[in-house]
Order: C-alpha cells, then sequence, then structure tokens
C-alpha cells in the first residue's frame, strides 16, 4: 500500500493550500481544524468555517509501505507453545525484499499506535510494532537457498552412488535423538517427498507424504517437528493450541489501521511447496 510522507490540502473557504508532514511507520497526520491561510479577507465576507481542509492527492507524496509478521524461530519455541509474532513495518527500498518464511534480522525503533479498532478502548491501550531502518536475510539461512551450484550438483551425483545411501540419509535425520529408526525414515521420506504420476485415466496422484506422530509424552515428537522445519527450505512451525482448522488455510481479519479486512493467509498457505509442522494437534479446535 502507499503511505503518505507529506499531504497537501486545501481549504474550501478561500482555497489556500498548505502541506503538512506525516509522522512516519503506522503515524499518521495532524490536520488542523481552523484554517489560517486567508490572513486578509474580503471586507463583508465571513471567515473560514472550523474543518475546512480537505486533502489533494494528486499534490501529495507518497513511499511503498509493507506490514510483515514476524515470528520466533521454531527452534526457540517451547514445546507445544504457539510462537510469538510482533508486526514489523518497512518502506520505500525494504518493500518485497523478503517472502514468507525466510528467517531474518530486523533492525528498527519499538513504536505503538492506537488502531482505529481501540478508539472507544482506553487511551492507555496501545499496539506494537517495529519500525524497520534494515532488514537482512540470516547468514547460512537454508530457506534462501533455492538453487546449487554445479560443484554441489557433482556432490549430490557422487554421493547417490555409495551404497547404502538410504541408511546414511536415515542416520542423519535428528542425530540428537537415539533410536526411533522407523520415524526418522518417515521424516527423511515427507523432506524429500514423492513422484508426482498420472494414472492412465488423467487422473494425478500427488506426490507429497504425510506423517502423522503418535505417542506418549516424553517421547521426542516436538523435537522431530522442529528439525523438519529447521532443514526445509520453505517450512512453517505452528501449535494446535490457539489454532483451528479453517485457521490453517486462510482467515478473515481486520486492518487495525484502516479498519478494511482482509484475508491472512494461514499455515498451508505460507509453506506452500515447503512443510507445515503442527505440534499438539490433537488440542486444535
Amino acid at each position: 500500500r502507499h503511505k503518505a510522507t507529506a499531504m497537501t490540502v486545501q481549504c474550501k473557504s478561500c482555497k489556500g493550500t498548505m502541506t503538512i508532514s506525516c509522522k512516519p511507520g503506522m503515524g499518521g497526520a495532524m490536520i488542523p481544524r481552523v484554517c489560517t491561510l486567508n490572513t486578509n479577507p474580503v471586507p463583508g465576507t465571513d471567515k473560514c468555517e472550523m474543518d475546512p481542509f480537505q486533502v489533494l492527492p494528486d499534490r501529495s507524496r507518497y513511499v511503498d509501505q509493507q506490514t510483515l509478521k514476524l515470528q520466533e524461530k521454531p527452534e526457540d519455541v517451547p514445546t507445544g507453545e504457539m510462537p510469538r509474532t510482533v508486526t514489523l513495518v518497512v518502506d520505500r527500498t525494504l518493500v518485497g525484499r523478503v517472502t514468507p518464511g525466510t528467517r531474518v534480522n530486523a533492525l528498527g525503533i519499538y513504536s505503538t499506535f492506537k488502531a482505529k479498532a481501540m478508539e472507544k478502548g482506553p487511551a492507555a491501550l496501545q499496539q506494537p510494532y517495529i519500525r524497520v531502518v534494515s532488514l537482512q536475510e540470516e547468514a547460512g539461512d537454508s530457506h534462501s537457498r533455492f538453487s546449487f551450484t554445479q560443484a554441489e550438483i557433482a556432490e549430490f551425483e557422487r554421493f547417490s552412488k555409495q551404497e547404502r545411501v538410504h541408511d546414511v540419509l536415515f542416520s542423519q535425520i535428528a542425530p540428537n535423538i537415539f533410536g526411533s529408526e522407523e520415524i526418522k525414515k518417515a521424516v527423511a521420506s515427507l523432506l524429500f517427498g514423492g513422484a508426482r504420476k498420472t494414472m492412465p485415466d488423467g487422473t494425478n496422484r500427488r506426490g507429497d507424504i504425510n506423517v502423522l506422530l503418535l505417542g506418549d509424552p516424553s517421547t521426542a515428537k516436538s523435537q522431530f517437528l522442529k528439525f523438519a522445519s529447521k532443514v526445509a527450505p520453505i517450512s512453517v512451525y505452528t501449535s494446535g493450541k490457539g489454532s483451528s482448522a479453517a485457521g490453517l488455510t486462510a482467515s478473515v481479519v481486520q486492518d487495525p489501521g484502516s479498519r478494511e479486512f482482509y484475508l491472512e493467509g494461514g499455515a498451508m498457505v505460507l509453506a506452500d511447496n515447503g512443510v507445515v509442522c503442527i505440534d499438539e494437534f490433537d488440542k486444535m479446535r
């Protein structure tokens, strides 16, 4: 969306214009309620009325602005809990720099604003956000690597010709967890995926592999989920606590600034062509 940095307003009575600077981030602008432009009114004419100004969009200045939602890393989320999030506001050249699932380091200014939806509430209630001034992808982030060099491709081909290559791959799945060989095979199959097939009658069989882990408490189920979300190029980790089945695809939310309704993609949308890890699946509404 477009964010105004300076608005030009015009008085409806005297036709005078003035430029008002806008606050950065989620801040707005204070439009005067009294016109002070008509310093020499024509004798016999009335003074400018209250709230006389109207905005001239064609003479205002705008920049691109984007709202992001930053979520803590899956490995830092306590077992069975929902990942914490914070709203980021970026503008100008930072717009469109990252995609969902990318790990980033954000440097910004912690700010608050009073959303329109909270105007009738207590004045002390403010909504926090971070006005970003620098945004960089995390070094060594696997989410930002979608291509391989020729040397890496040659190494993959050499590795594929080894004996018992499957056992080598299975042993690298959550190596800090002892045993659970069958679960490691299932997780490895999920990460690599299957082969998409077209049947003779024209129907398509998806190559997606889904895994459901059932077991007693403290059997490393959450550790397997966090490992899969960490090594997958595109992944989203979430918990069944505080989530609903409908919210996995999309949900209707209201923008706190403009009060407009829009669709917000859920975990299934954000992890398109990737892996969705849902902990505490039985707690989902």
